[in-house]
């Protein structure tokens, strides 16, 4: 079973690594930074976005592993258009309910939980001991970054992020875009395009020079 993976990064790498513990027998990276970038830790750099479009039914497997929500998207919309096979990756070491969904392209990291009747849609980043409890809704292309939590029917909207050790209140809606800042407490519905901080979430205004 051979998987490519697009976006040779340390995120790249955690992906790969649970990849493998997953029970795919070879792992190649592709990436932009190529021919320069041969190496992403163990795994080769075999080329960049354009020599996996062309080679993509070549493979068993597709994921694209770059952080950024935005360009995620972009190109695992790029992978299916041209045929590839998109594939979830979720470490051995999470536990995800059988009555869970997790979408096409998605990653879900060691530790993590994703409990029953969560839906976790498609290219998304369930990361290291993340919770997403029963009946979440996650949408496309989101991330719950590094053990944030999600209570009992969160919803979180398409391309949001949830940074590392934040939690958010049963029954919230995080819309779409949101950032939801490192250990930020959520405990409101959060609008479209915003970011949040603090204990209670609040807005977050840049000040003016």
């Amino acid at each position: 079973m051979r998987l490519a993976i697009l976006g040779a990064s340390g995120h790249g790498k955690v992906v790969a690594d649970a990849a493998g513990l997953a029970g795919w027998d070879e792992v190649v990276f592709f990436d932009d930074a190529w021919p320069g970038l041969t190496q992403n830790g163990p795994w080769a750099v075999v080329g960049d976005t354009a020599a996996l479009l062309k080679d993509v039914k070549g493979f068993d497997g597709v994921v694209v592993a770059i952080g950024n929500n935005r360009i995620r998207q972009v190109k695992q919309r790029e992978l299916a258009a041209s045929g590839g096979r998109l594939v979830s990756v979720v470490h051995p070491a999470a536990v995800v309910s059988e009555y869970a969904l997790v979408g096409a392209g998605s990653v879900v990291f060691a530790n993590a939980v994703i409990n029953a009747c969560a839906e976790v849609g498609e290219g998304c980043i369930v990361n290291t001991g993340a919770v997403v409890e029963h009946d979440c809704l996650m949408g496309n292309f989101a991330h719950v970054s590094p053990n944030a939590v999600l209570a009992g029917g969160v919803k979180v909207g398409p391309l949001a992020w949830v940074g590392g050790c934040a939690a958010v209140r049963q029954l919230i809606e995080v819309g779409e875009g949101v950032v939801v800042g490192m250990g930020a407490v959520v405990t409101k519905d959060v609008p479209p395009g915003v970011t949040v901080v603090g204990n209670p979430a609040k807005v977050f205004e840049p000040r003016r020079s």
